[in-house]
Formats: structure tokens, C-alpha cells, sequence
């Protein structure tokens, strides 16, 4: 096999993958992209060190699926130089395409060892083992979830209300080894009836779960009890203006116009992006801060209304409480600084919420206590920078109403079960707060905002998402935008979003998909290494 035909399949897996992925929305593609890597696995499975070619030609594939999809990273490190920006968009790009590749390893090892059934069933669970464990380790970067990849037709995907964002992931993979099935089976001569059954078997996998969810999609009628929400955004340039050359004061008195532009007396809630409160505010001083007083001032004329905006807030120590906080060499207290969300109204009554789901190398630093070099190589992606903490015992901000809402800071809204967890903490409403500018005019930003949809599905709760610049929208709970902005534009926008208090199957119950995959995963690999370590030990006898 030459070199071209070799890499043929992979690559054209790698860019079905990326036809498939947001924001295009040629996401039935995601039900063949992987069949290509099947294909080439059983084709070279004999050949002499197959298991290399197979981790190499895997990892081609999904390198081309990862950079074309997250190239926008580069922009948000561009004050790094050329080669420092390269060097930040290759860590998630090389650390994801290597786990991915790792589990195709993994398929082929078990099926050689066993049989192809076997191998098969390893791969279904080692991959939903390798999301699992990148959502929930220091280095997490679930953006590429399979199960992502139906944002853009969230009507077919009712049901993540029971399985969450897995359950898309899981029902993608049986739907490739089917389609890879049936190739088989297509190319030996003389087997019609295997092939109809190949037939039946693939289209039945493929449409019953997206006939039930359009039945639940048309069927799903939301309870009536609405609360009116403002969601302002300012627009404010992060590489030029918002932390350099327009004053504090001036972006708090454009949120404020624009604001006061659509508020009315019922509102409820404003929502204003990430860090839309420049200056550091100091948690022991509120409510005495000047930009929360000013704030309070404004809300004086809306009597049940409050301000949910972005803030860096800074908490002080008599000791080192956490394991994040910092010396002060002036004061010789140690503090910490919190990327937050800070809830006002027009009482003396100031609730914060901490981001707690960090990006990795950027706002914290993974294992730290072995990658404290990373402290050097750390960029802006969301509006802050540095080494945060994330103690956080507020998952809910209560409304004078209240009201319980959930917030999410920027990156936290790709977490499927961090938000369900939030939502069985009583949030009736989600409020998702952002800063995608730094990704420039890339699909970045469209895919941030399109997850969003799926966060809304899986807990059937509303979403009010308030973008600096980027995408800010409004999401009923079936996933459809009622309302959203353009990018790049100063503006705001309201609506009367339905409150929810009912639980979903997955707000209960969480990732219970990937943590019985993860068991059997650990199961199988264990199994190759011994099975491995007994067939040597048998042979040098």
C-alpha cells in the first residue's frame, strides 16, 4: 500500500469529522466519518507492526479534525508572538487527537487478543472513557464530545435530557461500526440477505432515535411562568479598549444606557458579559464598592430587578486557606483572585459565584506542582488571565424573588454535568456570561454559543446568554433560539423566559453513560496488559 492510498482514509475521516462539526450543519456526516478508520484498521490489521500504523494513521485523522476546528485558539495568543500562539493552539489539538488515537490502539489491541466483536465493544467504551476523563481531569478541554456535534440540529437530540451530550457520543459510534458493517458486507459477493439485514440494521439505529426526538421535540410544551430578562452587549473591543484605552467608568455607563434602553418594570434580571466590571472588586468591601453602588443607584428605579454581571473579585486571607491563594508582599496577607459572577440588586444584598471549571493553562495551571512551567505560557481566551481560584459555594444566585438562577462563566458552559449539577441545586434559569472577541471572527465563538442549546436540552431549563462580543442569545428549553445578536455589535435584547423547576433524568443522575463505559474501558485495558504479559511469559518458557 503506498503512501497517498494509505492515508487516503484517514484523512478523509479527519475531514468528515470536520464537515460535520459547528457550526456547519452537515452533522449526519458524523454517522460515516469514522467508518473510514475502521476500514483502514481491517485492512492493515495483518501487516507487520499493524498496531503502530493504526495509532499513526488514527492520529493523522484526528489531528486534521482538531485543527480545523480549533484553529481560532491561535488568535486568543497572538500577544505571544507567532510561535508562542502556535505553541498554545497545540496543546489541546495534540493532547486531544493523542487520547483519541490512543483509544483506536486500544481497539486493535483487544481485537487482535480476542476477536473483533470484542474490539469493537472496547472502542465504544474506551472513547466515552477518553471524553469522561477529559471533561473531569486538570487538563480538560471537552469541546470536541462527540455528542457536541449536534448543536446545530438540536431537534434531533430531545432525548439528552436522559443520556446528556454521551449519549449522542455513544449513539455516533454504534452508527459508524454499523456503517462499517455494512461495508463489509457489502464488498464479499453473494450475501444479499446479510446486506439487507446490514440495511435494516443501520437505518433502524439511525431513525428511531431521531423519530422519538422530533416526538418529543413537537410535544414538549413548556410550563408558563415567565420572567423578563435583559441581556446587554457592549461590544467592547479585548485586544484594543477593554483593558487598556476606554476608561472603567465608561464601559459601566454604556452597560447601564443600554440597560436602561429596554428595562421595564417587571424585569427581572440583567445580564451584562464576563468581566464586565473591570476593576478588581474586593469581596470584603462589598456592598461599599463604588462600581456596585453605582450599580444599586441604577436599579433603584426597577424594584424587583437585579444586575448578574462579570467581575474579577479578590478574596482576602489570614492564611493560606486554599491552595491557589498568593502572598501579598505589601499587606503579607494571602489572597485570591476569582474570574466571577457577581448578582446585585438594589439592596445591600451582593451574591458572588466563583468559576470553578477552569481552562487549563490559561486561567489555571494543570498540575502545578509538576507543570509549573506552564505559569509561563499563559493566555487570555475568556477575559482573564492567570492563576485563579475556583472555591465556589454558591452555585445559585437567588433574585429578590427568588428566583434561582445558574450561572456560567464562559468555558463552564461546555459542561454538560456541571451545569445539571447547578440546576439540581435549584437554578430555574441559566445564565451563561462570556467574552468570545478574543477568538476573533472565527467558528470559535459559533460553537460556543451553539453548545449552549444542548445545556438547555439536557436540564430543560431556559437560557439567557449575555456575549461581550460574540453571540448573545435567548434559549427556550427545547434548544431554539428565540432571540439572538450579530456579531460584533453593540446592542441589547430582551425576552420573557419560562422558569422550570422539574428535574430531568440526566440533572439527577449525571454522566452515568461514561462512568459505566469507564469501568468496562479500565476492565479491557488491564485485561490487554496481562493477557499481553502472560502470552510473553508463556512463550520464554
Amino acid at each position: 500500500m503506498n503512501f497517498i492510498k494509505r492515508i487516503s482514509l484517514p484523512v478523509l475521516s479527519g475531514l468528515l469529522l470536520w464537515l460535520a462539526w459547528p457550526p456547519h450543519i452537515l452533522a449526519p456526516l458524523l454517522f460515516i466519518a469514522l467508518a473510514p478508520l475502521f476500514i483502514f484498521a481491517d485492512r492493515v490489521k495483518v501487516e507487520y507492526n499493524a498496531g503502530g500504523k493504526i495509532f499513526r494513521n488514527s492520529f493523522l485523522a484526528f489531528f486534521i479534525w482538531n485543527t480545523l476546528c480549533l484553529y481560532w485558539i491561535y488568535n486568543a495568543g497572538q500577544e505571544l508572538g507567532v510561535l508562542g500562539a502556535l505553541g498554545i493552539v497545540a496543546v489541546p489539538i495534540l493532547l486531544g487527537s493523542l487520547l483519541m488515537s490512543l483509544v483506536f490502539f486500544l481497539f486493535h489491541r483487544i481485537r487482535t487478543q480476542f476477536n473483533e466483536t470484542t474490539g469493537l465493544v472496547a472502542l465504544i467504551c474506551g472513547w466515552l472513557f477518553y471524553e469522561y476523563l477529559h471533561q473531569e481531569w486538570q487538563l480538560a478541554f471537552p469541546w470536541m464530545t462527540l455528542g457536541n456535534g449536534f448543536a446545530e440540529i438540536h431537534q434531533w437530540v430531545q432525548w439528552y435530557e436522559f443520556t446528556g451530550v454521551f449519549g449522542g457520543s455513544l449513539w455516533i459510534l454504534i452508527v459508524n461500526i454499523l456503517a462499517y458493517k455494512f461495508y463489509k458486507t457489502y464488498t464479499l459477493p453473494g450475501n444479499k440477505k446479510e446486506l439487507r439485514n446490514a440495511a435494516i440494521g443501520l437505518f433502524t439505529i439511525i431513525t428511531i432515535p431521531i423519530g422519538l426526538s422530533y416526538y418529543m421535540y413537537y410535544n414538549y410544551t413548556e410550563a408558563k411562568n415567565p420572567a423578563n430578562v435583559v441581556v446587554v452587549q457592549p461590544n467592547v473591543d479585548p485586544f484594543t479598549e477593554k483593558f487598556s484605552n476606554m476608561p472603567p467608568e465608561q464601559q459601566l455607563n454604556r452597560l447601564i444606557r443600554l440597560s436602561d434602553s429596554l428595562g421595564q418594570p417587571n424585569t427581572e434580571f440583567f445580564i451584562w458579559p464576563e468581566t464586565a466590571i473591570i476593576n478588581p472588586v474586593y469581596e470584603v468591601q462589598l456592598p461599599n464598592d463604588a462600581n456596585v453602588r453605582i450599580i444599586q443607584n441604577f436599579l433603584s428605579k426597577y424594584k424587583n430587578a437585579n444586575v448578574i454581571t462579570g467581575a474579577e473579585t479578590i478574596k482576602i486571607y489570614n492564611n493560606k486557606a486554599t491552595s491557589t491563594a498568593r502572598l501579598s508582599q505589601q499587606s503579607g496577607q494571602y489572597y485570591d483572585v476569582f474570574n466571577s459572577a457577581m448578582q446585585i440588586e438594589n439592596s445591600p444584598e451582593v451574591q458572588v459565584y466563583h468559576k470553578t471549571k477552569l481552562v487549563p493553562g490559561v486561567e489555571s495551571y494543570p498540575y502545578g506542582e509538576y507543570l509549573g512551567f506552564l505559569g509561563n505560557l499563559v493566555i487570555d481566551l475568556g477575559g482573564t488571565t492567570g492563576g485563579f481560584g475556583k472555591e465556589n459555594k454558591n452555585p445559585v444566585l437567588y433574585s429578590q424573588s427568588g428566583i434561582g438562577v445558574a450561572p456560567a462563566v464562559c468555558y463552564e458552559s461546555v459542561f454538560g454535568a456541571f451545569m445539571a449539577n447547578h440546576v439540581r441545586q435549584g437554578a430555574q434559569l441559566i445564565c451563561i456570561i462570556t467574552n468570545d472577541g478574543w477568538w476573533k471572527n472565527t467558528s470559535g465563538y459559533k460553537q460556543h454559543a451553539s453548545y449552549a442549546k444542548l445545556r438547555a436540552i439536557e436540564t430543560r431549563r431556559c437560557i439567557a446568554r449575555s456575549a461581550n462580543t460574540g453571540i448573545s442569545s435567548f434559549i427556550n428549553q427545547r434548544g431554539d433560539i428565540l432571540k439572538q445578536t450579530d456579531w460584533w455589535v453593540q446592542t441589547v435584547i430582551k425576552a420573557d423566559l419560562n422558569l422550570n423547576s422539574k428535574l430531568t433524568f440526566y440533572a439527577r443522575h449525571g454522566d452515568y453513560i461514561p462512568l459505566v463505559a469507564s469501568v468496562i474501558a479500565v476492565t479491557f485495558i488491564i485485561l490487554a496488559f496481562v493477557n499481553k504479559f502472560l502470552n510473553k511469559r508463556f512463550k520464554s518458557i
